[in-house]
């Protein structure tokens, strides 16, 4: 058989003597360069495609082909996705010394693509084994560790650091069961210089460490976090995206409570060291954690084992699992008011707003009774730091998001939606809003009129209901994203109520964000929960009313809480409150999870002027 190279042709094998593919008509290539066969495709990912191919010149060994397309990007992409493929290359050629790390054979172009030929590594990623054995034991871990580790140290003293750490590219060789570091895509030379500029942020949320997401800065105590991350995963079959979406970082401060054996109080110790979220903290060097692992340093002994806490544990969750465990069991930190549980599916999408990922999820909450049929759903928001404000090179960004900064937020409950017509009418009364309906966000509201909701309710339920506070607001609103939007980052508005045409004042701003599409203009307020929700299960975060803080205004986060309490000082002279989230009349832009604005609490004359309620966790007046 011979495989068509048409990176879309959906049926790519053809007979050995046809010249053209019968599926999409190109024209085919018996040998690229004269020397690689190949025989079927392995698998795709975002700018290139992998195939199996035969090597003339060695016998007929197999071999894995990556073939680079790139029409369709724009220039500035397009010159990205080659330096990429050319640090791949160039990467690999340097580390061909070691024998865990597939040798590189040939790289040159052909028919207008690019192509990298490597050695093939039959076996499986640990991921698959992860799958099909169950979580690791401790004796595997200690040789996950020693077998690997060296492998980081040769990489690192070549100057070099992988970046996506993960099971998936980490491979068990067949024939001796050695582990092979695979996919250096993303690979990068260390430097000085390199180490205090914002770079390219590359990685896998959930095994990337903070600096990584959040700045693109790497060093080699990166990927050593990345190794105690995939190491967890491994321990437990927990996969740490899901913690990450739900928790931030606030996960790998107890991520021994994901356990089910015991295990040696030494390698937790390793692990958690490895899992610090501050750079500084970790290990600087594999040579370290080899020190620290070293075995005949050991004596092993039954008592000191480090008993299984008695609390009920979470479930373990696998990646790509037909049926995902629901958010509110990866949680082991529960609620004591919310007593019912609610499914719902999250997306993401890519930079041109097409969605390329939905999953299932559950959330916990409670409902509090207003009266006369009417309930207000408060969900259960677990506790989690994050990285608050936008970095330097998110696009449209002002000042005022910045410094980035970590914050870690309590554990708290947070309305389902913003305040609804219905529920206003069932506290305050009369119906201020200029779009009538039910089910819609109350609007035409001020400050001062939220904090009157909030205190009537208190009075109504015997609980402390408030706004939430800036930092509260952007927490929920990313739910463990650091993109520009829940969803990504772009959004279109088939996924929230903004303005998707062009506005022009004294300039035109655009009815899109970056790649993303224009869309239509609604010109009012749509039903609350009309559009998909986050990970935490909060709908109409972006869009549709901008919704009132606590806090008043700040010039930028130069001397912010890090807590997550709401940063008030009225003796300043500027007593304007915060609003978050953007409105129906909203370019995309000012609908972003970094976006600030603010007003005098007293304005009340907007129709896109909203709010929701927060509640501390088991907090009651009574």
């Amino acid at each position: 058989m011979i495989c068509c190279l048409n990176p879309d042709c959906e049926k790519p094998l053809n007979q050995d003597d046809h010249k053209y593919c019968e599926s999409c008509g190109t024209r085919l290539i018996p040998l690229l360069r004269n020397r690689f066969k190949v025989i079927k495709p392995l698998g795709q990912g975002g700018f290139g495609k992998t195939y199996l191919a035969e090597d003339i010149d060695k016998l007929n060994g197999l071999c894995v082909i990556k073939q680079l397309f790139y029409q369709g990007q724009s220039i500035n992409a397009n010159q990205k996705i080659l330096e990429l493929f050319m640090r791949e290359a160039k990467q690999l050629d340097r580390l061909k010394a070691n024998e865990q790390i597939p040798d590189l054979l040939a790289y040159f172009e052909e028919g207008g693509y690019l192509y990298l030929a490597q050695e093939y590594i039959e076996g499986e990623d640990l991921l698959n084994e992860l799958h099909r054995e169950g979580p690791f034991n401790e004796e595997k871990i200690q040789e996950f560790f020693l077998d690997l580790l060296p492998v980081l140290k040769f990489i690192h003293d070549k100057g070099l650091i992988h970046r996506d750490l993960k099971p998936e590219n980490i491979m068990r060789r067949k024939k001796d069961g050695r582990l092979i570091l695979i996919d250096f895509g993303v690979a990068r030379q260390i430097s000085m210089s390199q180490l205090t500029v914002i770079g390219t942020i590359v990685g896998s949320h959930g095994y990337s460490s903070i600096e990584q997401l959040t700045e693109g800065k790497v060093t080699a105590s990166s990927d050593l976090y990345s190794i105690g991350a995939t190491a967890f995963h491994l321990l437990t079959g927990q996969f740490p995206g899901d913690l990450f979406h739900m928790q931030g970082y606030e996960w790998v401060s107890h991520w021994h409570d994901y356990l089910s054996n015991t295990i040696d109080p030494d390698l937790i110790a390793v692990i958690s060291k490895l899992l610090q979220i501050k750079a500084v903290d970790r290990y600087q060097a594999a040579s370290s954690v080899l020190a620290d692992l070293n075995p005949q340093t050991k004596v092993r002994q039954q008592a000191s084992t480090v008993p299984v806490q008695s609390q009920p544990q979470a479930p373990s969750i696998k990646t790509q699992s037909p049926t995902p465990q629901p958010i509110s069991q990866v949680t082991p930190r529960p609620f004591s008011l919310a007593t019912h549980k609610f499914d719902f599916e999250i997306v993401s999408v890519d930079e041109y707003g097409r969605i390329i990922n939905r999953s299932k999820k559950q959330a916990q909450f409670f409902k509090e009774d207003l009266g006369n049929g009417v309930t207000l759903d408060m969900v259960a928001i677990p506790g989690g730091t994050f990285i608050m404000g936008s970095h330097n090179c998110e696009s449209e960004r002002l000042e005022t998001e910045g410094p980035q900064h970590e914050v870690t937020v309590p554990a708290f409950y947070v309305g389902k939606y913003p305040i609804t017509q219905a529920q206003w009418k069932a506290v305050m009364g009369p119906n201020p809003s200029h779009f009538k309906g039910a089910n819609r966000p109350v609007e035409s509201v001020s400050w001062g009129d939220a904090i009157d909701f909030c205190e009537k309710l208190s009075k109504k339920s015997g609980k402390h209901y408030r706004l939430p506070s800036e930092a509260e607001w952007e927490y929920i609103c990313r739910a463990g994203t650091i993109t520009t939007y829940y969803y990504g980052e772009t959004i279109s508005t088939d996924l929230a109520n903004y303005r998707g045409t062009d506005r022009g004042f004294f300039t035109v701003e655009p009815g899109n964000y970056g790649s993303g599409p224009k869309g239509e203009y609604r010109e009012q307020t749509t039903e609350v929960g009309s559009f998909s929700p986050n990970a935490f299960g909060l709908y109409d975060m972006h869009g549709n009313v901008w919704e009132w803080c606590q806090d008043t205004w700040h010039e930028n986060y130069e001397g912010a809480p890090t807590d997550g309490s709401a940063w008030i000082n009225e003796n300043d002279g500027d007593s304007r409150r915060v609003q978050r989230g953007g409105s129906w009349d909203d370019v995309p832009r000012y609908c972003r999870s970094a976006t600030r604005n603010r007003l005098n609490p007293s304005f009340r004359f907007n129709s896109d002027f909203g709010f929701r309620v927060a509640l501390v966790a088991s907090s009651t007046l009574l």
